[in-house]
């Protein structure tokens, strides 16, 4: 039926039509996809984590099966879904449980985190991306695939179906955007108020 890419691209069409079958398909042709993404994720988290990876996955595949209004175009698009989903849910995870220690994130100069905590940096930077979809769909999944799951250029471009030039070229705007965001004043004091 064509490659991989080409297969989910038409079981995302299926299962957007309600075909349960192409949904069972879709996650057993993503789940190696799906099993990355979440230890990724779990690379920034604290050692002793008392949620595991699988559980994470699980979790994704309950709230992308039950959300009837996904719009995935394509593997790369869903993938960056998923990311979101997971990412999304160790925030909220982390948020619950006040007293645990929160891990920094890596990759961002440390001048960027200033006054504010770890998790006050991820919650800013999770609301910053939902401004920077409006800007550019493909920036935004740049920045999940690789600042969040840590994908290298050249993984990246293959999820996306991007020249690896077209992925280097969005990962250093949407850096700078963001870099950008999260030194504006209206950051600096939302920081402040994000745990109240």
């Amino acid at each position: 039926m064509g490659t991989v890419p080409e297969q989910v691209t038409y079981l995302l069409q299926q299962w957007k039509l309600g075909d349960r079958q192409a949904e069972a398909r879709l996650f057993e042709l993503l789940m190696p996809d799906l099993r990355k993404i979440a230890a990724r994720c779990f690379r920034g988290e604290r050692p002793g984590h008392t949620l595991q990876a699988t559980a994470l996955v699980n979790e994704a595949f309950l709230r992308l099966a039950a959300a009837k209004n996904i719009e995935c175009r394509d593997r790369g698009h869903f993938l960056a879904l998923a990311a979101r989903v997971m990412r999304r849910y160790l925030i909220d995870y982390a948020r619950s449980r006040p007293g645990v220690d929160f891990q920094p994130m890596e990759g961002l100069p440390e001048r960027i985190l200033g006054t504010r905590t770890p998790l006050e940096l991820a919650v800013a930077l999770d609301m910053l991306l939902d401004e920077l979809e409006h800007e550019s769909h493909r920036r935004r999944a740049v920045v999940e695939l690789k600042y969040f799951l840590g994908l290298t250029d050249q993984e990246a471009a293959e999820a996306l179906n991007l020249r690896l030039h077209t992925l280097q070229r969005e990962w250093f705007r949407a850096r700078k955007w963001l870099f950008e965001r999260l030194n504006a004043e209206p950051w600096k004091k939302a920081a402040v108020a994000i745990n109240k």
